[in-house]
């Protein structure tokens, strides 16, 4: 186990992507308070970080990484065992594999051995109660378990066991007051939920354009986590592969409802190509690919008209293909006579326009 801090790649980072994003999924999971936020991305604190790899399990577009806790390698000393087991470095105990923290296993590598036919015993989670990592590492570790029950309960398939070592009782009732019970799950959904209560009173109210500015143009990517959610979700007798949004997947299905403005901004943030902006010469399309998104929700902070939304459950089997969320036919302008495309018709594109209203304002 290296003792390295976690590598931080920043043209990965939903807040580096998006400037305005308030994404902080790596700075909540981390026991330390070793993660400082800016519109740059992130950074670590050396003097704090104690290397549990939290901040890696939690970001959803892997933009952290934890080299003590190196996935695929762990993946492939596991399925060539027969059982296969982790402990946690801090409890002392014995295993297969020791990593820095349960909770840092996420829920994909769980699901895939489980598919695999491989049982997995977690170890030292009685350690959690006096555990530097505790709090946040038993909150991480129990939710990263409910999703790969879910997705075992969704394949229809009968797999191995992923089970927790016997633990001492007082790790249900910590002096902290802590009750593991995925309090950060708990507290974006909650957020989110009242947001969208308070979205749905309210007028709807389309606020100025996102500035070029605030998104940063970079490669797009798939994950290793994603990748894995791609075989985890192959379906064998059901033909489908019917799962629930989980704040421990990287998994989220998007619609689109009435009042988008065509700004691109979407497509222009996501971090994985997911959702993409298809021309032909008579016709501009928005469309999403569920194989490729992560659920990191750059897209949802960027859409000034807050008309993407996320389906509460949805089948993830792999080969759906992109769909089209919005399809507009192309318009000719009548002064520059170039193609463009708006929410209304109009007798000139955008460009043309400002410059009629600049004129006006000018001369009157």
């Amino acid at each position: 186990m290296t003792a390295a801090y976690p590598d931080f790649l920043q043209a990965r980072c939903t807040r580096y992507r998006y400037r305005y994003s308030e994404c902080r999924r790596c700075a909540d999971a981390c026991p330390h308070d070793a993660i400082g936020l800016s519109d740059e991305g992130a950074g670590i604190d050396g003097a704090r970080c104690q290397n549990c790899g939290l901040c890696a399990s939690a970001c959803r577009t892997g933009a952290w990484s934890a080299g003590n806790v190196p996935r695929v390698e762990l993946l492939k000393q596991a399925i060539k065992a027969a059982q296969w087991s982790f402990a946690c470095a801090p409890s002392g105990a014995a295993a297969d594999a020791i990593v820095p923290c349960l909770g840092a296993l996420d829920a994909t590598m769980l699901a895939y051995l489980g598919k695999r036919g491989i049982p997995v015993e977690l170890r030292g989670s009685e350690h959690c109660a006096t555990c530097a990592h505790g709090a946040r590492g038993a909150a991480q570790m129990d939710a990263h378990l409910e999703a790969a029950a879910m997705l075992r309960e969704a394949s229809g398939e009968t797999w191995a066991a992923v089970t927790v070592a016997a633990a001492a009782p007082e790790r249900r009732a910590r002096a902290d007051g802590f009750a593991p019970g995925r309090r950060q799950l708990f507290r974006r959904l909650v957020g989110r939920a009242a947001t969208e209560v308070l979205h749905a009173a309210e007028p709807a109210v389309v606020s100025e354009p996102v500035p070029d500015k605030a998104i940063r143009a970079a490669r797009t990517f798939v994950t290793e986590q994603r990748e894995l959610m791609q075989i985890i979700a192959r379906a064998r007798e059901r033909g489908c592969f019917l799962v629930r949004e989980h704040e421990a997947l990287p998994l989220m299905k998007l619609v689109l409802a009435d009042g988008c403005t065509s700004c691109e901004a979407c497509f222009r943030a996501c971090p994985t190509g997911a959702l993409q902006v298809r021309e032909t010469d008579t016709a501009w399309s928005l469309t999403f690919k569920l194989d490729h998104c992560v659920a990191c929700e750059a897209c949802l902070e960027v859409c000034k008209p807050a008309v993407l939304h996320p389906v509460p459950e949805f089948d993830v089997a792999p080969g759906a293909g992109e769909v089209a969320l919005r399809v507009l036919n192309k318009q000719r302008c009548s002064r520059c006579d170039r193609a463009f495309v708006s929410p209304a018709p109009a007798s000139m594109c955008g460009i043309c326009a400002d410059d009629e209203d600049a004129f006006a304002a000018i001369y009157g």
